[in-house]
């Protein structure tokens, strides 16, 4: 299977959009070896959002294949960053610029 695009993440990673989130994310990583996630968009995230990022992950190695986060909002940064899991994704928290300083 080939690489697709980054797949770009607009609703919040809430529990109120979780179940319709899972169903696409998981038919997204069931036609790619590699799903590359684009979570800019993502204006809010909870632990409901954050369980589902952990699912999607488990389910990605428990097949072989590999998601990876390329882009991250502040909201979604954030969350990872409080619940200590960066190195549970494994993915490069990019800290934009005008957020740095």
């Amino acid at each position: 299977m080939s690489a697709q695009p980054p797949l770009v993440v607009s609703l919040p990673l809430t529990i109120y959009h979780a179940l319709d989130l899972k169903q696409q994310l998981l038919d997204a990583l069931a036609v790619t070896d590699e799903l590359e996630l684009n979570l800019s968009q993502v204006a809010e995230m909870d632990a409901a959002g954050l369980q589902l990022l952990v699912l999607l992950k488990k389910e990605a190695q428990r097949a072989g294949k590999r998601v990876r986060i390329v882009a991250h909002s502040q909201a979604v940064s954030s969350l990872i960053d409080f619940c200590n899991m960066a190195a549970e994704f494994g993915d490069p928290l990019v800290i934009p610029a005008h957020e740095a300083g």
